[in-house]
């Protein structure tokens, strides 16, 4: 069942109400509870790490697919926070691009200089 509640300009709230209630949670008549819970949100815990992570060396891709096999195994550990996770997933993604493109350079570069050696022996 659709929430019933509609805004200042008669729309009507999209959410489904709560069971057996009119409204949705956020248009519930018992906004206090609905608070509560918002703080709660605010307050989630975080994990704090307690030793450094070891550095590790990234100039291959199987050196990044180790990092986030690791990074991974720590969060689903509890040992690592999710938001320190989702970092380091997003800065691999990045590395491995950086990592793609400077291969495709260079090998591009190698082609070109044999082509140039080859016109030059002709």
């Amino acid at each position: 069942m659709q929430c019933n509640f509609k805004d200042d300009n008669g729309k009507q709230c999209r959410a489904h109400s709560i069971k057996g209630q009119e409204c949705c949670f956020f248009h519930h008549s018992e906004k206090k509870k609905r608070q509560e819970a918002q703080s709660r949100g605010g307050q989630a815990k975080t994990i704090v790490v307690k030793e450094p992570l070891p550095p590790m060396t990234l100039k291959e891709t199987q050196d990044v697919i180790l990092l986030l096999e690791d990074t991974i195994n720590r969060v689903r550990s509890g040992e690592l926070d999710a938001k320190i996770g989702n970092c380091i997933g997003v800065l691999s993604g990045q590395l491995i691009k950086a990592i793609e493109v400077s291969s495709i350079a260079n090998r591009v570069e190698i082609i070109e200089r044999a082509i140039l050696e080859r016109r030059t022996t002709f």
